[in-house]
Formats: structure tokens, sequence, C-alpha cells
């Protein structure tokens, strides 16, 4: 008679154990932007308010030497008060420009030109207000404290290099940059 060895079991007693897991969806997660996108953003934003009011104050620069010069007196008051009307004038044109964006997509110009934007933690859009009160004005309001204030401004900008990439503006304000 021939032996025959016992039939095998249906489980394998010696195989590592297993699970049936799904692949965990993350619809909703969005993106943070990178360190190196918001220091563009950052620098592209001082650039769209500074330049214009640079080129202003060097156009007066040199209005103003050859206008003693042709006159040869005092500078013209009016010629003053222009000057100062027009970088005032574009410096709320563009505060202005600005705070439609922000409001209605959560993004300055150079946010939106590098794909960029501000959104609360949980994903949802952040108001303007929030932005305002929440985000701009505390760290303006402690960056002016003589003395403390370059500390604190330092840290807000230092901060950016912890994992999630907030700053001390993004945590007063319950918010995240991420990519638009």
């Amino acid at each position: 008679m021939e032996q025959r060895p016992p039939p095998l079991p249906t489980m394998n007693p010696y195989a590592a154990p297993s699970a049936r897991v799904s692949d965990v969806s993350h619809e909703g997660e969005q993106e943070l932007a990178d360190r190196g996108t918001r220091l563009g953003a950052a620098i592209l934003d001082g650039l769209v308010v500074g330049g214009p009011v640079a080129l202003i104050a060097i156009a007066a620069a040199i209005a103003i030497p050859s206008y003693k010069q042709a006159g040869g007196g005092q500078p013209n008051p009016f010629l003053f008060g222009l000057l100062g009307f027009a970088i005032f004038a574009v410096m709320i044109g563009i505060a202005v420009v600005n705070m439609v964006l922000l409001h209605r997509h959560g993004q300055t110009l150079a946010k939106r030109w590098l794909n960029i934007k501000i959104v609360r933690t949980d994903g949802s859009p952040c108001s303007l207000l929030r932005i305002i009160f929440a985000r701009f004005l505390p760290v303006a309001l402690l960056g002016a404290i003589p003395l403390i204030g370059y500390f604190i401004s330092l840290v807000d900008s230092l901060l950016i290099f912890r994992q999630d990439y907030r700053c001390l503006h993004d945590h007063f304000a319950d918010t995240i940059v991420v990519k638009a």
C-alpha cells in the first residue's frame, strides 16, 4: 500500500501575516507651497510695491535738481505735493488690487503669479478680515515694538523651517499656504 503525505493546509501557518487594506484616499488634501516659492512670492510682492515707488522717487531725484537749476530758486511745493500724491496713489492702487485678489482667491499678485494661495488649515477659503486682522496686523504690530520687534519679525520668518512650513502669522490666523 502506498502511503501519501497528508494534504497541505489551506493556510500556511509559517507565512507572514497579511491584511486586506484599501488605500486611504487623500482627496481634499492640498499640497503645501514650498519655502522657495513662498520666499519668491514675498520678494515679488515687495518689488510690486517698491518698484513703482522707487521709480517715482528716482524721477523726483532727477526732476527736482534740474528744476532748481532752470529756475534758480526753491522747488515748487506743488511738485512735491504731486510726487507725494503719485506715491500714495500707486501704493493705494496696489493695496486695493491685492485686497480684491486676497478676498476672491486668497492670493496677492505675486502669489497668483507663482500659483500659491492662502487657505485655512481645514482647506476652506480664508476671509479677507482674517488675513488682515489675524495674519498681517498682529505680526506688524508686534514687529513695531522697539528692540523686541526685530526678534519677533525674525522668529516669524524662521518658523517656516519647521516641518509644517507655517510662519508665526500663519499660526495666528490658522492658515496655510498651498499650491493653487
